[in-house]
């Protein structure tokens, strides 16, 4: 199981930093994207919501490879798998989902390996 674990972790984390640097180094081509989604991302675009997010992209994906906070690498990258899920069913109607489905498959791994650390928020206090 660690082993497992391990490999989740940098698998993962090699994925957010790559595509999180993506936003601000544009290595690799964007096609346009058209209808709702195409205006959606627009509007994250240009009001420079983007930062953000791909910089905490980055911040979860390091956490992730250098195997120190993993959990709070964890904390962070939860609601934006959660977002990229969302986005993918709501806005494509499922197209393009599946790299989403396999982060959130390392995601649980990762997390199950560190399960511990989460002891005290995932309990039932009377």
């Amino acid at each position: 199981m660690k082993i497992a674990v391990l490999i989740a972790r940098i698998l993962l984390g090699l994925i957010f930093v790559f595509f999180g640097l993506n936003a601000f180094l544009h290595f690799l081509p964007q096609p346009p994207i058209p209808g709702l989604a195409g205006q959606f991302l627009g509007a994250i675009i240009q009001s420079h919501f983007y930062v953000v997010l791909f910089a905490f992209q980055i911040i979860g994906g390091l956490l992730m490879l250098v195997g120190r906070y993993v959990s709070l690498g964890l904390v962070i990258l939860a609601p934006i798998l959660v977002n990229i899920l969302n986005f993918h069913i709501t806005f494509t109607g499922g197209a393009g989902i599946l790299p989403g489905l396999v982060c959130t498959v390392l995601w649980f791994i990762v997390f199950a390996g560190h399960r511990s650390s989460f002891v005290g928020i995932l309990s039932a206090n009377g």
